[in-house]
């Protein structure tokens, strides 16, 4: 399996390098993603990659794009990615790990939907007993299944800083009312689908985020990646207990480790051990086989 730290198109402009994802222009109107195997913690980009999880992430993204495209109008094009790059070197690094994708402008909300109280989510409503301002019944414990499922929007922060929860009326006034409900129901729609397949192979889909962007009429498109170990928390049906923060399907590994670390979470972070790596690159592995095989 080949691990793919940063890449080195040449044939086509870089757009941006983000925490994960290299992006190409392709024309006017489309763009190379590349799902590179880094990892982020604590919002800092580690040194250590992990081999295999551009390509776990990608082909999760396919298979859920697949399966929901009926739902909501996405951003995928079918183009093969070998066919827009030049020369073997460079087929080499988007070969599994990349998609070509209609190029939207993307909303300035990210769109959260929570089934599951943890995570920011569990220390909002401790400290407020409420959810980005939705009232929540008390006495809910740590991880437990919400009475309803929440839309629950937060900011997109640049580069290195946190995305901050806010109210559905703060989105609105970001997105505009239209817009923020048609996001809203779609984003709940979606999250419905795949936790109800996932439920059936034993995973649980604690919460999940979605990005949506528009064209120019202003008609909104499913963007980014979907449904992948990186953008939602996986669950094992089977080890899962209220009260407690549960084993996930991600980078649980990296967090646990570095938390025990003499570390002031920014750049540069340590090393990572070969154990932790390979558990790491195995938990992304075993998600993508339970939910597509």
């Amino acid at each position: 399996m080949t691990t793919l730290l940063q890449t080195s198109i040449k044939s086509l402009p870089l757009l941006h390098r983000g925490k994960v994802r290299d992006i190409y222009a392709v024309g006017e109107d489309r763009l190379l993603v590349i799902q590179t195997d880094r990892l982020s913690a604590f919002d800092v980009i580690l040194d250590d990659p992990i081999p295999g999880k551009g390509e776990v992430l990608t082909a999760m993204s396919n298979f859920w794009f697949g399966k929901l495209g009926h739902l909501m109008p996405h951003h995928m094009t079918g183009i093969d990615p070998e066919s827009v790059v030049s020369g073997e070197a460079e087929r080499a690094q988007v070969r599994g790990r990349a998609m070509v994708v209609k190029k939207f402008k993307p909303l300035s909300i990210e769109a959260i939907v929570r089934g599951y109280i943890i995570g920011s989510g569990w220390k909002d409503y401790q400290q407020t007993g409420t959810l980005c301002g939705i009232a929540l019944p008390a006495g809910l414990r740590e991880a437990e299944k919400l009475p309803r499922t929440l839309f629950t929007p937060s900011t997109k922060a640049p580069a290195g800083q946190h995305d901050e929860n806010i109210s559905f009326a703060e989105a609105e006034q970001r997105v505009g009312k239209e817009v923020a409900r048609e996001v809203r129901d779609a984003a709940i729609s979606l999250y419905t689908h795949a936790a109800e397949y996932a439920a059936a192979r034993g995973i649980i889909i604690a919460d999940t985020k979605f990005e949506f962007g528009t064209d120019a009429a202003g008609r909104v498109y499913l963007i980014d990646e979907i449904l992948t170990s990186d953008s939602s928390r996986f669950w094992p049906m089977a080890e899962y207990q209220v009260g407690m923060s549960p084993p996930s399907f991600d980078k649980q590994f990296v967090r646990d480790w570095l938390e025990k670390q003499p570390w002031n979470k920014k750049a540069p972070a340590p090393r990572l051990p070969p154990d932790i790596i390979a558990r790491t690159a195995e938990k992304y592995r075993e998600a993508l086989r339970l939910l597509t095989t």
